[in-house]
């Protein structure tokens, strides 16, 4: 098989190693969750907000990369179990704040041992995790901004960025 026909197969698809991790981590992180009655999407909501707030709905969507349909329904569940407020902006009354509660900044003391576990779940140490996280920040960003999606196939250009990402 050439190579350029190799670069069908499913194990060399970058999409395809990027869905099953994706999946596979984060159902690793279920049960860990679990214990906080959260989970992974609301997870990430809190980590946010335990780094600043209040914070605008805006800047949580713009934060987490979720569109404001799908962090409603996150926030809803958050305030249900008590952990965010929702409420206008003091300076903005046209924009929607969250906030922590007194439960939800207290439950930030039971989350930090949550990387540690997972790095143990996931056999990682905190140097490779790191790595990992840069890598798939750099992929984040080189996706986002991919502005040459509208080259016919087989472009020099396209062939370069396929065999650069299958080669590896």
């Amino acid at each position: 098989m050439s190579t350029i026909e190799n670069d069908l197969l499913l194990e060399r698809q970058l999409c395809f190693g990027l869905s099953v991790a994706s999946r596979s981590v984060i159902a690793a992180y279920k049960p860990v969750l679990a214990a906080m009655r959260l989970t992974h999407p609301q997870y990430l909501v809190m980590l946010a907000l335990w780094e600043h707030a209040p914070r605008r709905v805006k800047d949580l969507s713009q934060t987490l990369l979720l569109e404001s349909a799908t962090l409603s329904p996150l926030l809803q569940r958050l305030e249900i179990l008590g952990y965010v407020s929702r409420g206008r902006d003091t300076a903005d009354e046209r924009a929607l704040a969250v906030d922590l509660t007194e439960t939800g900044a207290a439950l930030r003391e039971q989350a930090l041992s949550v990387p540690g576990t997972m790095m143990a779940r996931l056999g990682l140490d905190r140097e490779t995790a790191l790595a990992l996280h840069h890598r798939m920040m750099a992929l984040i960003d080189a996706a986002t901004h991919a502005d040459d999606l509208s080259a016919p196939m087989g472009t020099d250009v396209q062939d370069e960025a396929m065999h650069g990402m299958t080669d590896n």
